[in-house]
């Protein structure tokens, strides 16, 4: 007996609902993306390995899908490294290509091999699938989809601004309420570390402060501790601990910690400027909050971060992030190309929207109208109106069997097939069709045209 086909871990299937709902995440995204200027570029799933290998850490690196050399690999193998059964060494030797790991790294190689094609400041969006070796669990898997817009070029602030119109927007048209977009700037972290003696040691201090909210007050000081901090600078973060607030009364603690910081002040600056223009220009549906516990990828981002938490009465991580980098193109030799960008987490915000009941019902509907099978004759009669439907951007389709009619009809109610038109010799005769309605059950012989008028309706 054959064995039962699966698929890999971490991947998954989707069914004909499942696609017609994430595409509807999609494209209001995408929508958005190109009313604000985004232009959309595509790169390939997998790249040279040297282009991703050690942009990510070595977690990273860990975490990035090989693909073997074509043909006879091994004969080319480093049999020195396959003796000793060193992988790393072996690797290199088997393997010259690699499945993207995000779409930032590829993006980067994009803009240096391009950048006298491209007109700057480039605004691209890019929604694609990556892949991560990473352990499958709820809300992880190995092959996903990243939506990613970029801004790289200038280092105005006021894309940081239209970066958080652009959340608010895309949550808006999804009908997703209750949204926060929290808010912090690298400048910030590094002027704080360095009031508190601590410059030497800003990475260990900001993965120890992005968990309070999650190990508390005195487990944060313990790490800080453990990691060498004084106790002495920790006592001058006391403020921090109990920070909240309006986002202007959060900024004037901060004002009063970082006074002797020049680092400090300017991210204080710019984060002013971004609250007065958003107060101004006002939010639809999320909240703006300053966070001063928020790092993200710390090493990555050289400006404001941003990491957009769902509504409280559900249980999920951020469903979005970005931030702003100073050197994107440093990692291919190419200086001093600023640029700010944002993510979507299109997994998450699907599980967001099921939750809440948020998807519109007409999302699953694939067709609008079926047309019985009653015979060659019927067929082709219907097969005309059809194609006229069609014309006019109805769904229709013809059941491809002259089978039973009971059977005709469960299967447009499995489908939700919301009308079936009945074409017989009596319809034929009189150039009519028998429409009925599938959800209130009435029936009526109709023209082409009121046919046409009642599916759209």
């Amino acid at each position: 007996m054959a064995q039962k086909p699966s698929i890999p871990k971490g991947t998954r299937d989707f069914n004909p609902e499942e696609v017609a709902k994430r595409n509807y995440i999609f494209n209001t995204i995408r929508k958005t993306f190109k009313t604000f200027g985004f232009q959309p570029i595509e790169t390939p799933s997998f790249e040279n390995s040297d282009t991703l290998m050690g942009k990510y850490g070595d977690e990273g690196d860990r975490l990035i899908f090989k693909i073997l050399n074509s043909g006879d690999y091994l004969s080319k193998a480093d049999e020195k490294a396959l003796e000793e059964k060193d992988s790393n060494a072996l690797t290199s030797s088997i393997s010259e290509k690699a499945l993207r790991y995000d779409l930032t790294v590829p993006f980067a190689r994009y803009v240096v091999q391009h950048q006298n094609e491209i007109e700057l400041p480039f605004k691209r969006y890019q929604i694609q699938p990556v892949w991560r070796a990473d352990r499958p669990q709820k809300g992880r898997f190995r092959e996903f989809y990243q939506c990613d817009a970029d801004v790289v070029g200038s280092d105005s602030l006021w894309q940081e601004v239209e970066f958080i119109q652009l959340y608010d927007t895309v949550f808006t048209a999804l009908n997703l309420q209750g949204v926060t977009i929290k808010i912090n700037n690298r400048k910030i972290l590094s002027g704080i570390a360095e009031v508190i003696g601590a410059s030497d040691k800003l990475i260990d201090f900001t993965v120890a402060l992005d968990k309070l909210d999650k190990i508390g007050e005195d487990k944060v000081k313990e790490e800080m501790l453990s990691k060498g901090i004084s106790e002495a600078g920790i006592s001058q973060l006391q403020p921090l601990f109990s920070l909240s607030g309006s986002f202007e009364s959060q900024i004037q603690t901060l004002k009063s910690i970082l006074a002797n910081s020049a680092e400090g002040k300017k991210g204080i600056e710019e984060l002013e400027f971004i609250d007065k223009a958003i107060s101004e220009l006002g939010l639809a549906t999320a909240t703006l909050q300053l966070d001063v516990t928020l790092a993200r990828g710390l090493n990555y981002y050289t400006g404001a971060i941003f990491e957009v938490a769902a509504p409280e009465n559900v249980d999920m991580g951020s469903i979005g992030g970005g931030g702003r980098y100073d050197d994107l193109t440093g990692i291919f030799g190419m200086k001093d190309m600023s640029g700010v960008g944002i993510s979507f987490g299109l997994d998450r915000i699907y599980l967001v929207l099921e939750a809440l009941d948020l998807f519109p019902e007409t999302i699953s509907k694939t067709i609008d109208v079926l047309f019985i099978n009653f015979g060659e004759k019927e067929a082709l009669f219907s097969l005309k109106a059809i194609k006229q439907l069609r014309e006019k951007g109805v769904n229709a389709e013809l059941y491809p069997d002259a089978a039973k009619m009971k059977k005709q009809m469960n299967h447009a109610n499995k489908r939700n097939i919301p009308f079936v038109v009945i074409v017989g010799d009596e319809e034929m005769q009189m150039n009519r069709y028998a429409l009925k309605n599938m959800r209130t059950g009435a029936q009526e012989k109709v023209s082409l045209e009121t046919l046409i008028a009642e599916v759209t309706a």
